[in-house]
C-alpha cells in the first residue's frame, strides 16, 4: 500500500467513524484516534461483507456498501464506548 492509500484509508475511516458516532445516541467516552481506528476497521470489514453478499463495485458511490460500513461503525463505536465506560467506572470506584 502506498502513501496515498494510507492517507485515503485514514480520511475515509475518520468520516465513517464520525458518522457512526453521530448516529449513536448519547455521549461516547472515546477519543478521535479511537473513532478513526473504528472507522477504518468498519470501512474495511464493511467492504468485505458487501462484496461477499454480491454488491458490485461501481465508479460512483456504493450506497449499499456505505450502509454496511456505517452500520459497523455504529456497532464498533458502541462496543468501544461500552468497554471504555466500564473501565472508567472501575477506576472511579477504587
Amino acid at each position: 500500500m502506498n502513501i496515498t492509500g494510507i492517507i485515503s484509508a485514514i480520511v475515509i475511516g475518520a468520516i465513517i467513524g464520525a458518522l457512526g458516532r453521530l448516529l449513536l445516541p448519547g455521549r461516547q467516552p472515546i477519543g478521535v484516534i479511537l473513532t478513526v481506528l473504528v472507522g477504518i476497521a468498519a470501512a474495511i470489514v464493511g467492504t468485505a461483507i458487501a462484496q461477499s453478499v454480491g454488491v458490485s463495485t461501481t465508479n460512483g458511490i456504493d450506497w449499499i456498501e456505505l450502509v454496511f460500513q456505517i452500520g459497523l461503525a455504529v456497532l464498533g463505536v458502541a462496543i468501544v464506548a461500552a468497554l471504555r465506560g466500564r473501565g472508567r467506572k472501575r477506576h472511579i470506584q477504587r
